[in-house]
């Protein structure tokens, strides 16, 4: 109802009209989205190269994991134990077998090794350690034993295997010793070696089965292998440790102390080295200044 006074309105009606764009406005729209699409691609194939670059790290570690660990089975007593030994390393992804001074392989190697046939069959012999050590240029030598040292033995203060797995480098050549059935390795045989391993074991029996030992080991090492060395951190070579530890002779020798004491010395600052698994820049820097001391003692 219209009241008298009300002024008339009239209807009005709302048109939605497209905005008017001028061809310059066109073209910078269409470069704009052009540089969209081109950035998206960019990012994308930047992606893309990442996980191209982690595949081929990942596959680099697989392969110096599987090429340069050499498990090393001294005087073994049983054919069937070697089966057994290659048949976890397959499990594990090595493939490296070398066996000192073995017994003649008998069907039951092959048979207890099942999938791991093939290491048995490319396994490499020698008479000695010696010898295997200089076909091979190993670089780090590791004693596996189930009888663990105190502080008096010092050949014998081991690294737990989870110990190892973290500071190891693969990109190195190693041996990693298990010894004879009966008696395990030598007190020479472990002395010769950087360091040893061994793993806790209820005292009441503490001797693991070969092939169990092994699966222990491996495992630790086997679940880092993904773990990349720092750049410029690479671990110091055995020659570089050879040289650190000729310097450390030659100034222990220059010291008016008894025999005993100076090789009681010089094995413990090995065994320091050894367990710290040190740069080739600090194998470096700590030579120098065992040079000048020695220079200044003379």
């Amino acid at each position: 109802m219209i009241k008298i006074g009300d002024a008339a309105v009239s209807e009005q009606k709302v048109v939605e009209t497209t905005p008017v764009t001028s061809p310059e406005e066109e073209k910078k729209a269409e470069k704009k989205s052009t540089s969209t699409k081109k950035a998206k691609s960019r990012g994308q194939s930047l992606a893309i190269k990442d996980l191209q670059q982690n595949k081929k790290e990942e596959d680099d570690e697989l392969n110096s994991f599987k090429n340069n660990i050499y498990v090393v089975f001294v005087e073994c007593e049983t054919p069937g134990n070697i089966g057994f030994l290659a048949r976890t390393m397959a499990n594990f992804g090595l493939k490296n077998l070398v066996l000192i001074n073995p017994p003649k392989l008998t069907p039951e190697a092959y048979y207890q090794a099942t999938h791991g046939k093939y290491i048995v069959e490319n396994a490499l012999t020698y008479p000695s350690l010696d010898e295997f050590y200089q076909s091979k240029r190993i670089d780090f030598k590791i004693a596996s034993t189930g009888i663990a040292g105190g502080s008096y033995n010092l050949s014998r203060i081991p690294l737990k295997p989870e110990q190892l797995s973290e500071s190891i480098n693969i990109n190195n050549k190693i041996a990693l010793l298990f010894g004879r059935e009966g008696d395990g390795l030598s007190n020479k045989e472990i002395d010769d070696c950087d360091i040893c391993v061994s793993i806790p074991t209820d005292p009441t029996y503490p001797i693991l089965n070969i092939s169990h030992a092994a699966a222990i080991i491996f495992y630790e090492l086997f679940k880092n292998k993904h773990e990349y060395a720092v750049e410029g951190l690479e671990e110091s070579s055995s020659l570089e440790k050879e040289y650190l530890i000729k310097d450390m002779t030659d100034l222990i020798n220059t010291l008016d102390i008894p025999e005993h004491k100076k090789k009681n010395g010089l094995k413990t600052f090995k065994n320091i080295i050894n367990r710290a698994f040190i740069t080739g820049r600090e194998a470096h820097t700590f030579k120098g200044i065992l040079r000048r001391l020695k220079n200044k003692l003379e």
